[in-house]
């Protein structure tokens, strides 16, 4: 008796969990249950495209501000030879700049320099800045600073060439929603889990 008392409740419990899977309130947590995955990987994507649009906005500045600073700088302290590989004293603030601007606005978070770091000229009065240690999520990651103080504007064919510089600067953006899409699909590279963001800055050599 006893027996048939535990399995009558057992078949009252099965009962009424099928009884609330039917009901709206089953359909409703079913529901919730797929949306959900869905709501995060949307609400990821939103947040992560809006980091990577704000770094950009960042790494744009920085260019700027680099190129600001080369403009002003001499051009008396280098010679375009070819192999020369001691960077001239007069871009290191240009790449200072640089990194400081990207570490004020928080994309660098750990501390590097451009001592020593530049390479060039190649091709002619060109001189490129490869720095790691820069983050401390991912120290491996390079940044890229390329000053090229033999930047030529485009100009009309009556008037001279203005001889200017541009600065370009490269650093990496790693995306959160790679990691979501990997939870979801495991082993899907569709998506990229790092982009090489890229910007580049001109401005009219004053020396």
């Amino acid at each position: 008796m006893k027996r048939f008392v535990q399995i009558r409740r057992r078949t009252a419990r099965a009962n009424s969990a099928i009884r609330f899977v039917h009901g709206n309130e089953g359909a409703a947590l079913v529901e919730f249950a797929i949306v959900l995955p869905l709501l995060v990987v949307f609400i990821t994507g939103i947040y992560d495209f809006g980091g990577a649009f704000n770094q950009r906005q960042k790494i744009e500045q920085a260019a700027q501000e680099g190129a600001i600073v080369a403009g002003a700088q001499p051009t008396s302290d280098f010679s375009p030879v070819a192999g020369q590989i001691s960077n001239p004293d007069s871009l290191l603030p240009v790449a200072t700049a640089v990194i400081n601007s990207l570490a004020g606005s928080g994309v660098l978070t750990a501390s590097c320099s451009a001592s020593n770091k530049g390479h060039g000229p190649s091709p002619a009065l060109t001189w490129t800045y490869k720095i790691t240690g820069c983050s401390s999520a991912y120290p491996h990651d390079e940044l890229d600073i390329t000053i090229n103080r033999g930047w030529v504007a485009a100009t009309s064919q009556s008037q001279l060439d203005a001889v200017g510089t541009a600065v370009t600067v490269t650093f990496p953006y790693h995306w959160r929603f790679y990691s979501v899409i990997q939870l979801l699909i495991p082993g899907d590279s569709t998506f990229l889990a790092v982009t090489t963001v890229t910007e580049i800055a001109t401005v009219h050599n004053q020396m």
